[in-house]
């Protein structure tokens, strides 16, 4: 099966960064410039309202239509306020960058039929596996 390279490259997937920051040492902010650099629309979800690459960050999850992927940079326990919006949003799947992995929310992502994947985005980006 020949794949046209020319029509994947066109597409774009809808990323949500939850844990978005402004800061330039995060690793949240460079995942949004791969993401942006890469052409993907990106979604940004932090504490603090801010810009990252003409992203702008807001502070609550927004209803989003078609959510290829949901990329978590906050840790476990601070997820939790986030579960029922998480899986209400039926992302096709979730990565949990270093830091983030979280057993319990694995297993909602599971009963309700989300991929997961204990990964680093900006890696996943950079080797083409994302």
């Amino acid at each position: 099966m020949e794949v046209n390279l020319q029509l994947c490259n066109l597409m774009k997937f809808t990323t949500l960064v939850l844990g978005a920051s402004a800061n330039p040492d995060r690793y949240s902010y460079l995942a949004i410039h791969s993401l942006v650099s890469r052409n993907h629309q990106v979604i940004a979800v932090g504490n603090s309202e801010g810009e990252v690459k003409g992203v702008q960050i807001k502070r609550a999850i927004p209803h989003i239509e078609d959510l290829d992927t949901l990329t978590l940079f906050i840790n476990p326990s601070n997820q939790k306020s986030y579960y029922d919006r998480i899986i209400q949003q039926k992302p096709k799947r979730i990565i949990f960058n270093p830091g983030a992995e979280n057993e319990e929310l694995e297993i909602l992502a599971m009963e309700n039929g989300i991929e997961f994947i204990n990964a680093c985005t900006i890696l996943m980006l950079t080797t083409g596996n994302y």
